[in-house]
């Protein structure tokens, strides 16, 4: 496997092998993929991409920070903000912790909530660090501006001399930010055109895979895992077909090429026949961009990180508020904050439930002060259902129409 590596060329293959073999996987979904059909097509596909690599690159250069920032605050709205300042409930002197600063909205709104707050602003998009790094001119040096990925975290924090167990609050926006998807050279919108990249670090790391290079590197199998994972899209193999049929003879390098391919595998009628929260019509291809997205990014595996580490830092106390935007997410952060083993099958009956609670109750049969499951998980719930959007916020932000918001104490 070594060898079949070297032969390639490209830190990419390797980067893209890591990325499958950590494919987050829920309970019992099983990888049909053999190392050596999914490393021959990497070795044969390199030389197709080099023209199209360099292309990229060129073009990627042009994607500068947006001098105007005000601007593009202004266009940013976001998600849920009352009810963020009501569960995360900022005090005057607290330090905060905002894991996806993005255009730096929630940040504000909790810095105008209080007086004297410190907020650490970590996002993996080097546009949005840089928008912070503008905004703690303009707060006097009350935002501290973090570049990394949730994994990375914990060593970024404890580098800007942060302690253990000393935050007094966290929030989490999960997904992809408004300044990735506006931004066609990003290449996450399907409604704009643009290189198929979907990197959320954009060129922090060269040999991080890109969207085009695993549309047009994985074999059929690998293509309709992913889709059927990150997407929960039904149609994955048939997409997965398209996909293969397509590249055969033209790389699939460009967001709109990416979304016709999908399309016309589907017939027109199809095209929009599936429809969003808001009963508008969706397109076909929604779901793959999302699968894809995610795969790229490693997303599920970061919140999870992302969860822990926060957990961390947060002291007896501090709050915890996570926003997230399709089933994976939400399912992940419900599991963490009720103590649930993310690798435990979902929806157990009766029987599997009362075992599983004679389980947990022998293990804290020493323990003291067990309320409802709280020290197994190690969370107070502030809210006993899911948050969602008021329908007037949804009017004014059609984005943030699938967010739900929970919201746990730390004990």
């Amino acid at each position: 496997m070594v060898n079949m590596f070297s032969c390639c060329g490209r830190c990419t293959v390797q980067s893209l092998w890591v990325l499958f073999t950590n494919l987050f996987r829920l309970p019992g979904e099983v990888n049909l993929l053999t190392s050596y059909t999914f490393l021959r097509r990497l070795k044969t596909s390199t030389k197709i991409y080099k023209l199209e690599t360099n292309n990229r690159s060129s073009e990627t250069r042009t994607d500068q920070f947006i001098s105007d920032t005000e601007r593009t605050k202004r266009l940013h709205i976001p998600v849920m903000m009352k009810e963020v300042i009501r569960t995360l409930a900022p005090q005057p002197g607290q330090v905060i912790l905002d894991m996806t600063f993005g255009a730096g909205g929630h940040t504000e709104a909790i810095l105008q909530r209080a007086q004297d707050i410190l907020i650490y602003a970590l996002d993996r998009d080097p546009t949005a660090v840089q928008i912070a790094h503008y905004l703690s001119e303009k707060y006097h040096d009350q935002i501290h501006p973090l570049l990394g990925r949730f994994s990375e975290l914990h060593s970024l924090l404890l580098s800007s001399g942060v302690q253990l167990g000393t935050l007094d609050g966290a929030l989490i926006d999960a997904g992809c930010s408004s300044l990735q998807l506006d931004n066609h050279i990003r290449g996450f919108s399907l409604s704009k055109d643009g290189p198929l990249d979907m990197r959320m670090d954009k060129d922090r790391y060269p040999d991080m895979p890109t969207a085009a290079d695993v549309v047009n590197a994985l074999d059929q199998q690998a293509l309709a895992s992913i889709l059927r994972t990150y997407g929960e899209e039904k149609h994955a193999k048939k997409i997965a077909s398209a996909l293969v049929q397509a590249r055969s003879i033209y790389p699939i390098t460009r967001t709109q090429q990416l979304a016709s391919i999908v399309s016309g595998a589907f017939p027109a009628a199809a095209l929009y026949a599936r429809k969003d929260m808001l009963q508008r019509p969706a397109h076909i291809a929604t779901k793959t961009f999302q699968a894809i997205r995610i795969f790229v990014n490693d997303e599920l595996n970061e919140l999870v990180a992302g969860l822990k580490t926060a957990q961390e830092f947060l002291r007896p106390g501090g709050r915890l508020v996570v926003i997230t935007f399709h089933s994976l997410e939400d399912r992940i952060v419900k599991r963490f904050l009720h103590g649930i083993n993310m690798t435990e099958k979902p929806n157990l009956n009766a029987r599997q439930r009362i075992r599983e609670g004679l389980r947990n109750a022998e293990e804290l049969e020493d323990e003291e002060d067990v309320h409802q499951g709280s020290v197994i998980s190690g969370w107070t719930h502030i809210q006993k259902k899911v948050l969602t959007p008021d329908p007037l916020d949804v009017q004014a932000n059609p984005r943030g129409r699938s967010a739900k918001l929970r919201a746990a104490i730390k004990m």
